[in-house]
């Protein structure tokens, strides 16, 4: 792998101050891909009056679904999304939620379930030259990392093209990787409804608008939960910065040489913008933005310990980043009522999970260690920083952190799915 790709870490932390100074720097054409164009028609204005019921009958309600008790504060007035959720990561609680089921196009946000599918095929260092056939179904209008061909590159830096930039070129590379765009497509259904999420159709592994391809809140949710289970996905959603290969040229004498150029994140609750600043605690994930979608997006963020997530499709406000800034306010808001509401839904396990709860163990329970959740919580200190010149690793560590690795592995009796490795934000006197 080249050094330039190398991750780059040190111990002194960066304020997020800081990372907004640097992100000013960042030259225009860096800014987020702009929507792309449609084959398919528009969504229906309203939502239906009956949606599925997967994760709670509440959930399967049109309109907002909260349950204030003593003491909790009021939803955000001034939320336009068609649909929205706020979700404990690791319990699973839903605490809040809009049009939850409501099967909307959901942009790139649909890659979280694509990386979710296709991280584990091949090792980060495996290497590809891209034959002109790989890039032959990217949709007119794609958001682009920049990947030329015949020219190779790891699949390390593939994913951070996925991830960074939302490029729909590195996403049609790895699907030719995996056999085509039709055996994707496949397995990304199939991962879909192993993981229970049943609003989600998938036509196009890169999210680009399609008729009949459809995922939810509720769905892009389960996607990121699931793959936040995965270092490799933690690492490539919460990287602010980083070096991708350029072209190789020849010089006058004939040598080749091959440079490369940054790529930021264009998650601006991670990278920030002129408007916005990078948000307390944000760890990923993933942005999207189409002309049947809007603008969608589903991030993750840490505060005193708790780790919530948080989903929001299509505002119909359209200021600049407003999919973002509602997205802060629901995260305010949930890490405010946590504990001060009740859940009106949850986060269903993968399928796998709730037939291994549903086995008996040795002693003849269920769900293993006498039919309890097991779950240690020993923590593993010396969370590394980020470089902020690559961006390699992951963003709350930027803050400066520490890993908390809360063993259990699966998916728990009690509907704890722990987090591993996630940097948890810690004050320092």
């Amino acid at each position: 792998m080249p050094a330039s790709m190398k991750t780059v870490r040190r111990s002194l932390p960066v304020t997020a101050a800081a990372l907004t100074a640097l992100t000013l720097l960042a030259p225009a054409a860096l800014a987020a891909p702009s929507p792309t164009a449609s084959p398919s028609a528009s969504p229906t204005a309203t939502p239906p009056a009956s949606m599925s019921s997967v994760g709670g009958t509440r959930l399967g309600r049109p309109g907002t679904q909260v349950d204030l008790a003593g003491g909790a504060p009021v939803l955000p007035k001034d939320l336009t999304a068609r649909s929205w959720i706020v979700a404990d990561a690791e319990t699973g609680d839903v605490l809040a939620s809009h049009n939850a089921h409501w099967r909307l196009a959901p942009a790139s946000t649909l890659k979280m379930l694509f990386a979710d599918t296709l991280l584990p095929k091949w090792p980060t260092t495996t290497q590809h030259k891209v034959a002109v056939s790989d890039l032959a179904d990217v949709g007119a209008g794609s958001s682009l990392v920049g990947i030329k061909e015949e020219e190779t590159y790891t699949v390390h830096d593939l994913w951070l093209g996925v991830f960074l930039r939302s490029g729909n070129d590195a996403v049609h590379v790895l699907s030719a990787m995996n056999g085509g765009v039709d055996r994707t497509v496949a397995e990304m259904n199939e991962h879909a409804a192993e993981l229970q999420a049943l609003d989600t159709t998938v036509v196009s592994p890169d999210g680009y608008d399609a008729p009949h391809q459809v995922s939810s809140a509720y769905d892009l949710t389960l996607f990121a939960r699931s793959g936040l289970q995965k270092k490799d996905f933690r690492e490539y959603a919460s990287t602010v910065r980083a070096k991708f290969p350029g072209e190789t040229a020849k010089d006058k004498k004939g040598r080749t040489s091959r440079g490369s150029f940054e790529i930021q994140n264009t998650n601006r609750l991670l990278a920030g913008d002129s408007d916005i600043g990078v948000y307390p605690g944000i760890a990923g994930v993933k942005n999207g933005n189409t002309t049947n979608a809007g603008a969608t997006f589903t991030g993750v963020a840490e505060r005193d310990g708790r780790v919530l997530l948080v989903t929001v499709m299509n505002p119909a406000k359209k200021e600049h980043n407003e999919v973002y800034k509602e997205t802060a306010r629901l995260f305010d808001w949930g890490f405010q009522a946590a504990g001060k509401v009740k859940p009106v839904g949850e986060l269903v396990p993968p399928r796998s999970a709730v037939a291994a709860s549903a086995e008996p163990d040795d002693s003849g329970q269920a769900g293993g260690a006498g039919g309890k959740a097991v779950m240690g919580t020993k923590p593993v200190a010396g969370a590394p920083a980020a470089d902020g010149s690559t961006g390699v690793g992951i963003a709350a560590g930027i803050a400066a952190g520490v890993l908390v690795l809360l063993t259990g592995g699966a998916f728990l009796v009690n509907r704890r799915w722990p987090l591993p490795e996630l940097v948890r934000r810690r004050s320092r006197p």
